[in-house]
């Protein structure tokens, strides 16, 4: 198999990725999303696509914005914490029906903690996201110690 660094090939494409990115980033803030859990939504799309790279990247960046060992350590599992607010347990669950395109659609997640703000921006982080994972992962970015 061929391996091409997308960022590299089609940088058109890329670039206008990196402008999305930054929209949701400008979203997010707006609509009050925490960094933090922005961070934690990263990093648990990252899980369910199977992205290294994205993981390493997303983990060291909550860990800087003050993000704790213990929360990071169960965030893949976060339904089953008592370490998450209502508020994070919703953004989680909805990032993972935005990721896992559940059909039909279930709202476990949705109990009130978010606003449609947040509902929003925290479905473009899901799938900007989704996308980030999917350059990483077919460009074969190194992940290495």
């Amino acid at each position: 198999m061929t391996t091409v660094n997308l960022s590299k090939t089609n940088s058109a494409a890329y670039r206008q990725v990196l402008e999305l990115d930054g929209q949701v980033a400008e979203a997010l803030a707006s609509a009050g999303v925490d960094e933090k859990l922005v961070e934690l939504v990263k990093l648990r799309v990252s899980q369910l696509n199977g992205c290294a790279f994205c993981l390493r990247m997303h983990t060291r960046d909550a860990l800087k914005k003050g993000e704790t060992t213990d929360r990071l350590a169960v965030v893949a599992a976060w339904w089953e914490s008592q370490y998450f607010t209502a508020q994070e347990r919703a953004a989680l669950g909805l990032a993972e029906e935005v990721t896992k395109m559940a059909v039909p659609e279930g709202t476990e997640w949705d109990d009130g903690s978010l606003t449609p703000e947040q509902v929003s921006a925290i479905s473009w982080l899901a799938i900007v996201m989704g996308v980030w994972n999917r350059i990483a992962v077919r460009s074969h970015f190194p992940v290495a110690p």
